[in-house]
């Protein structure tokens, strides 16, 4: 069965299988079809304008123009359109891209390994988390910790290590050797009379005495994004990894660093890991290494894992491990291209000068009756809508009140994100003050609608 591309048929198709939203159906039908991007903006095929508040999925951090990536890919696929990173192969954009990854990188990371998506890169990391125990002998600390609300893909074993019931149900996930600990988000879980700071103390005893139960001898690694993306833009609670560090330490299991979303300067520090003192043993990213203009990720592993995986690989006479893209030229030249863009643009210090705007005008809209938190750093935002400010009480899912808010959004030329009820900011880097201005604007116009909506609704 075939449709045209742009017949409703096959516009409903494409909203069913990739909407990936609780909008109920009957409030929208079909996608939006998104032509055309210049800058900060995109447009639809009727010609309508929308600021993308989200830079597309948490990535698109140089625009949706910028035409140096484009003559970075049109300069390779001339020159080389594809080869593979097989057998003793590799292309020039590859170790020049290695090279500029590792020289930016965390303090210990020395060397990249090349996959094409974040997915992918979570599962090779967990992978390799394994194929180091087996190297050193120590073949049963097999187990992987992740996070309530984490978000780490999509796949089977990267969608294991995603804390959100949504992305299991009906898909048999998780599967084994998969544990879950606290959630360090205060705002939800900190309990009446508790500090952040003890609340965070909470957090890492409750991991020591999971790894206790479990048996330390079992435990391989603790998977962690520096700010739980999709997970609703969780802010980890102030000292946090600075506890969490130091139980990990103490029974010799791995930090893998998720850098998928907060990489490339997104908190105001060209990694999350720096913003929040990690000290990983390997970093995953992805989205924002391309500026998504090409599919790409990249493991990024220290010497310790490295010389694991060399001798390793001696024994078993290969390392079996690879895809067909990793590595692909034309991705390596376009990601090289972007971290030269970063370079020049001092990426860091432009993030943490409009960084303010964002954050400052969202905390400004506190009061408003809808909402109950707003949180962020860098230029990337949550704001969690609640029934009850005093209570903290959440709106009935069924209501789909985030969902609305991003409809009304939709229709006042803003594009954000509803995770729940937590709505997401995670503009392109490259926004500037004024636009930061603009989009609030819109946004506040949205919210009030919004509550409005809800009283006529009588959800609270």
């Amino acid at each position: 069965m075939t449709f045209a591309p742009n017949s409703p048929a096959a516009r409903d198709i494409a909203y069913h299988i990739h909407g990936q939203t609780n909008m109920g159906a009957h409030e929208k039908i079909g996608p939006t079809v998104i032509e055309r991007g210049d800058g900060v903006r995109v447009y639809d095929d009727n010609g309508k304008e929308y600021i993308e508040g989200l830079a597309g999925l948490w990535s698109v951090s140089l625009g949706f123009n910028e035409q140096r990536l484009i003559d970075a890919a049109t300069k390779q696929l001339n020159e080389l359109p594809y080869y593979h990173t097989f057998a003793h192969k590799v292309t020039p954009p590859v170790i020049d891209l290695a090279e500029k990854l590792v020289s930016i990188a965390p303090a210990g990371m020395s060397k990249a390994i090349f996959q094409n998506s974040g997915s992918e890169a979570i599962d090779t990391a967990m992978k390799l988390v394994w194929y180091y125990h087996n190297s050193i002998g120590k073949p049963e600390k097999k187990k992987l910790i992740a996070r309530v609300n984490a978000y780490h893909g999509t796949g089977i074993a990267s969608g294991s290590l995603t804390g959100l019931a949504r992305m299991h149900a009906a898909f048999d996930l998780p599967i084994d050797r998969i544990l879950r600990t606290d959630c360090p988000h205060y705002y939800r879980f900190g309990e009446d009379g508790e500090s952040e700071q003890e609340f965070a103390t909470r957090c890492a005893d409750n991991l020591e005495k999971l790894i206790l139960e479990e048996g330390p001898e079992t435990i391989g690694a603790f998977f962690a994004e520096p700010v739980q993306g999709a997970g609703g833009v969780l802010i980890p609670a102030d000292t946090y990894f600075e506890k969490v560090q130091v139980v990990l330490k103490k029974y010799d299991i791995l930090l893998v660093a998720d850098e998928v979303i907060c990489g490339f300067g997104r908190t105001g520090n060209m990694w999350g890991s720096q913003t929040f003192g990690m000290e990983p043993d390997m970093l995953t990213c992805a989205k924002a290494l391309s500026s998504s203009y090409v599919p790409i990720s990249s493991v990024l592993i220290n010497d310790k894992i490295y010389a694991a995986m060399v001798e390793e690989s001696g024994k078993q006479g290969i390392f079996g491990h690879g895809y067909t893209y990793s590595g692909h030229p034309v991705a390596a030249a376009v990601a090289l291209e972007t971290l030269k863009i970063y370079e020049e643009m001092d990426i860091v210090s432009r993030v943490r000068a409009v960084a303010p705007a964002l954050q400052d005008g969202l905390r400004a809209m506190q009061d408003h009756d809808l909402i109950g938190e707003i949180r962020g750093v860098g230029l990337i935002a949550g704001i969690e809508l609640v029934a009850d400010k005093a209570s903290k009480t959440s709106f009935d899912p069924a209501a789909k009140v985030g969902a609305k808010i991003m409809a009304l959004a939709e229709e006042n030329g803003l594009l954000i994100r509803a995770m729940g009820d937590v709505l997401a900011f995670c503009p392109p880097l490259i926004i500037d003050e004024e636009t930061v201005v603009e989009m609030l604007a819109r946004f506040k116009a949205v919210l009030d609608a919004g509550a409005t909506w809800v009283n006529e609704q009588g959800l609270r």
